[in-house]
């Protein structure tokens, strides 16, 4: 029989059977929609996270201080260790560009005049290259020491009239202190700058760690309390410096900045920093003992633990989906059985006017195959379309893994041949006479 004629008669059986054929197909349809949404969703998400790393990101190593093995993310585990001197030791070495500390600073209010919103821990403490030039929308860069700092356009913009650069605002930390600073850039992004402020937008406002860190250690008791920035350099700080230390304030998290975006810089970087803080010349080797080891990673490594997370997500929904397929499958091979039975007669003519057996199972195969691919059709375009409104839903950047659309044909096709392969074999195994006889 001509293949054409094969396709033609399985169409007009099909047609013949329309909701049938539609509820045939839906398993394949949901199957396949599932898979193509959620890997689409996986890979805008990936897309999303990794491109908001610059190349001047991925020469930075974020570190601490931890238990070897602790699981989680960044910080898990971390101890506040290392000190000012620790950093500027670091910073000297040659192969570090730049080395600092980072904290968020406890805050309860940010006022522009007499204007006051709610700003919790908005407040960013870190060196000034933690902002990178070409994230600049306006102004400069932060200078250590001085009551300078960088906000961001969803800060500047909380206020009835946006803060432009050179504007004075005033902070009232936890407990009621209050400074003013003085913006001197704003920039081209409200979203995190680094893994440890996490990639999500929102008001954040961006300071020397000297000497706003350091003022929060010495109010709070745990270091800072050794000079000037203790007790001097604020407008009103309430009195919270009777807590002071005399011991200088150590950060729970650093940041090392390799020269270049080069592996072999990274991690030369990365070792010598290592060598120094974890030895007995460093004032962080005091507290870490035995127990502690430092981690530096790049974002890279850092969001690799996304990475495995989404690729487990994906397996996971991939399987869900071939449970799907499978049901889909038992579906249109239960459908071939019932229409093979019902054609019975149409068989046994067939063969009585010359059909060979593989005209009967080439017949039977193909309606099961165009049962397969509409329903693989059908899902891929259904899952593109939940793909792009998830992706608009979540504000991502929508990115489409065409390979899983051609593999879903594929599989329309495998799963209609596999389903309709017993139907037809039975099909084309019908005796003629037995086949005119039957009623």
């Amino acid at each position: 029989m001509n293949p054409l004629e094969s396709l033609r008669l399985a169409w007009r059986s099909i047609r013949g059977h329309k909701l049938r054929s539609a509820l045939t197909t839906l398993g394949i349809v949901i199957g396949i929609a599932a898979v193509i949404a959620f890997v689409s969703l996986g890979a805008s998400l990936q897309a999303g996270i990794i491109g908001d790393i610059s190349p001047d990101d991925q020469r930075s190593l974020y570190g601490w201080a931890a238990e070897p093995n602790t699981e989680g993310g960044p910080l898990a585990g971390a101890q506040p260790v290392f000190t000012q001197d620790d950093l500027e030791a670091v910073e000297e070495l040659e192969d570090v560009e730049a080395a600092y500390g980072y904290a968020t600073i406890q805050t309860q209010a940010l006022s522009d005049g007499n204007e006051t919103v709610a700003q919790g821990n908005g407040l960013v403490a870190s060196g000034p290259s933690y902002i990178r030039e070409e994230q600049l929308a306006e102004g400069r860069r932060f200078q250590m020491g001085e009551r300078e700092a960088v906000i961001n356009p969803a800060a500047a913009g909380q206020f009835e009239e946006n803060v432009t650069v050179g504007d004075e605002l005033t902070v009232a930390f936890l407990g009621g202190q209050r400074t003013t600073i003085e913006v001197v850039g704003i920039t081209d992004t409200s979203e995190g700058l680094s893994p440890f402020e996490g990639f999500e937008s929102s008001p954040r406002v961006y300071v020397p760690t000297d000497p706003y860190y350091t003022e929060q250690a010495a109010r709070l008791g745990f270091g800072g309390g050794n000079g000037d920035t203790a007790n001097g350099g604020g407008d009103d700080r309430g009195g919270g410096n009777e807590s002071a230390t005399d011991d200088p304030a150590r950060f729970l998290a650093i940041v090392v900045e390799a020269p270049s975006d080069d592996q072999a810089a990274i991690d030369a970087a990365r070792e010598a920093a290592v060598d120094y803080l974890e030895s007995d010349r460093s004032d962080a080797s005091e507290r870490m003992g035995d127990d502690l080891e430092v981690q530096l990673r790049t974002s890279t490594e850092l969001l690799q633990q996304l990475q495995d997370v989404l690729d487990l997500l994906r397996n996971f929904i991939v399987g869900i989906a071939a449970i799907s397929l499978l049901v889909g499958s038992i579906g249109i091979a239960n459908i071939m059985l019932v229409s093979v039975t019902e054609r019975t007669r149409e068989i046994g003519i067939m063969k009585a006017v010359g059909a060979q057996n593989r005209d009967v199972l080439g017949l039977f195969l193909t309606e099961a195959v165009i049962l397969g691919v509409i329903g693989a059709i059908l899902g891929t375009g259904l899952g593109l379309v939940a793909g792009y409104f998830g992706a608009q839903y979540i504000d991502l950047p929508l990115v489409y893994p065409l390979e899983y659309v051609a593999l879903a044909i594929v599989v329309g096709m495998l799963v209609g041949v596999l389903a309709g392969l017993y139907p037809a074999w039975r099909a084309a195994r019908t005796d003629p006479i037995d086949a005119l006889r039957y009623e």
